[in-house]
């Protein structure tokens, strides 16, 4: 039997004050939002601070060049690294992740034609610390694994979902009296 239509009236009006629920209704509504915003922000924080770490262990690593250590101790690519690895922190999986570039050159003039293409192949990474008086390019390259990315908000710059973040100093060699190493 069909509802009378005073009942039906009644019941919508009913309906229409009873405010229980709204809230819980309101923050189902808004939560998604609140919670991605939230999440990107701390995504960013992460980002801004990993970039900051990897800006002081350079310039931190790369004074080890300019003075002449690396070249007196006859360091290898992976000897740096590892002095590399050992000034950073838990942040980064220094092992597979970080990707150390030495280049030199015999002058300033030479730095026309220094190539600035990100390095994301560990296999086109230098090691030349150069000699005295060389001016000196000292590359990191991390890529950062992004957590937020399927929320709506990438800033990966990466095919694979992460951000490459590069530190970089440019230096020229002290005179120490140590020989140049060998370029590989």
């Amino acid at each position: 039997m069909p509802l009378p239509a005073h009942c039906l009236a009644r019941l919508l009006r009913r309906f229409r004050r009873n405010r229980s629920g709204v809230t819980a209704v309101e923050f189902a509504l808004v939560a998604p939002l609140f919670f991605g915003l939230l999440f990107a922000i701390i995504e960013v924080a992460m980002i801004f601070f990993a970039s900051q770490v990897l800006e002081t262990v350079t310039q931190d690593s790369s004074r080890f060049i300019m003075t002449g250590q690396a070249q007196g101790a006859s360091y290898t690519q992976a000897q740096f690294k590892s002095y590399v690895c050992g000034q950073t922190n838990a942040l980064f999986d220094c092992t597979n992740g970080i990707y150390v570039d030495v280049r030199s050159y015999p002058s300033a003039t030479g730095f026309s034609s220094v190539n600035i293409t990100p390095i994301t192949d560990p296999t086109q990474v230098k090691w030349c610390p150069g000699k005295d008086g060389d001016v000196v390019v000292v590359r990191l390259f991390y890529q950062w694994q992004l957590f937020v990315t399927q929320l709506g908000f990438n800033a990966s710059n990466l095919p694979n979902g992460k951000r490459l973040l590069i530190a970089t100093a440019t230096f020229k060699n002290e005179p120490s009296g140590t020989a140049g190493t060998t370029c590989s």
